[in-house]
């Protein structure tokens, strides 16, 4: 698709409306994570040196329409002064006079942020009339947000609609990962997928098999396929009614030239716990009162010589209880095979969803693949083939010359 970037714009002197993403992991009004935050960095910055007037636009947490002190965005000023290296007002609502009046103070290169969108019911019900509130309040609305592109809300999809519209520098790096990630990637590809259930990735396993190379499973849901297959699962993590769903995605594999790979030995315990006693066994000598927390050895080996062959690696999920050590050697493996590869320009890596992000930070690769995306369910809507809103609405709005 094709679509205008906030480079597309004369900002000097005009008001932009910026979505980011600025729902951020806190505990008792402190952020633990600021990586959101710090994504965000280049873009504020290109605003800032182009001397836009910036209205930063997020929702936090699920108030559900309602104005919760619990859910003010107010804690965030002082940790985004910091992390940005810029001063940032902020308007205690979204729209109405204190959003006017925050509009209209600001000059060129400043910046505010606005209350949670969330507060109003208008934002997630995509309302005309909150839209219209919202797009009085700017000149040019830029989509940074990637992570909430998956939903069509006021401030994702109907804005776009309503202001000359551009994506942040963070969602236009996302939207060109993906795309060469598993829209137009070189061959061979190399899909890594672990977690704990397939019930929840159903959607996923099967776009994925229509279109990559190589489908490489780990975690509980790999038990799930081998006992799809008649292999031995003893009490491990498995979805033993989704069986057939397993065999259907296996058939739909072989129908498109994907090989499925699956463990070849298994890291084993009676009890799981840290540092818990283990055992490694071959596919076929599972004990069944023993339960698979991590792949193998030989299964990383495997993939590491899969790995040698490939050109595109897209990871989503753990491949075993990375939580725990030492069951994280299985997903630390593959990751830093996977990540010096990357370093040595041999392959494209891409990675997200869920646990991935903790997974491969565990593993002290986060820095070493081509791109990392920090957005959960549009992730996992994009792996699963779907059109994101508000993606598609970049290109909605007939963008003045």
């Amino acid at each position: 698709m094709s679509f205008k970037t906030i480079s597309d714009f004369d900002l000097s002197g005009k008001t932009v409306l910026l979505r980011a993403d600025l729902n951020v992991p806190s505990q008792d009004g402190t952020v633990t994570d600021t990586t959101r935050i710090d994504r965000l960095k280049p873009t504020i910055d290109l605003l800032k040196a182009k001397g836009a007037k910036t209205l930063i636009l997020s929702h936090f947490g699920r108030p559900k329409g309602e104005r919760k002190t619990e859910y003010s965005l107010s804690f965030l000023t002082p940790v985004l002064e910091k992390q940005w290296g810029v001063d940032v007002q902020f308007a205690e609502d979204c729209i109405g006079t204190p959003a006017q009046n925050l509009a209209a103070n600001l000059e060129n290169g400043q910046f505010g942020l606005l209350e949670n969108l969330r507060f109003y019911p208008g934002e997630e019900k995509n309302d005309p009339e909150f839209i219209k509130q919202l797009a009085a309040l700017g000149d040019i609305y830029i989509n940074d947000a990637f992570s909430a592109a998956h939903r069509a809300h006021a401030s994702t999809e109907g804005l776009a609609h309503a202001l000359p519209t551009g994506a942040g520098l963070l969602m236009e790096a996302e939207l060109n990962a993906l795309n060469d990630a598993l829209e137009s990637p070189q061959h061979p590809v190399v899909a890594i997928v672990g977690g704990a259930k397939i019930s929840t990735k159903l959607s996923v396993l099967d776009n994925l098999v229509r279109k990559v190379d190589v489908l490489f499973l780990g975690g509980g849901m790999a038990n799930t396929f081998l006992f799809a297959k008649g292999v031995e699962v003893g009490k491990s993590l498995c979805e033993k009614d989704m069986a057939d769903e397993a065999r259907k995605i296996m058939q739909t594999a072989a129908d498109n030239g994907c090989e499925i790979m699956l463990p070849s030995d298994r890291i084993v315990v009676t009890d799981l716990a840290p540092g818990a006693p283990f055992d490694i066994v071959a596919l076929n000598d599972m004990p069944a009162d023993k339960e698979a927390i991590d792949a193998g050895p030989q299964s990383i080996e495997d993939l590491k010589a899969k790995l040698e062959t490939a050109k595109t690696v897209l990871w989503n999920g753990p491949l075993g209880v990375f939580e725990m050590k030492p069951f994280d050697n299985g997903t630390n493996g593959a990751a830093l095979a996977v990540a010096e590869l990357t370093k040595a320009g041999k392959l494209v890596s891409v990675a997200g969803g869920g646990d991935t992000v903790a997974a491969l930070e565990n593993a002290g690769v986060a820095d070493d693949f081509s791109y990392i995306s920090t957005a959960g369910g549009a992730f996992l809507e994009w792996l699963e083939g779907k059109t994101l809103p508000g993606v598609a609405a970049l290109s909605a709005y007939k963008n003045a010359a």
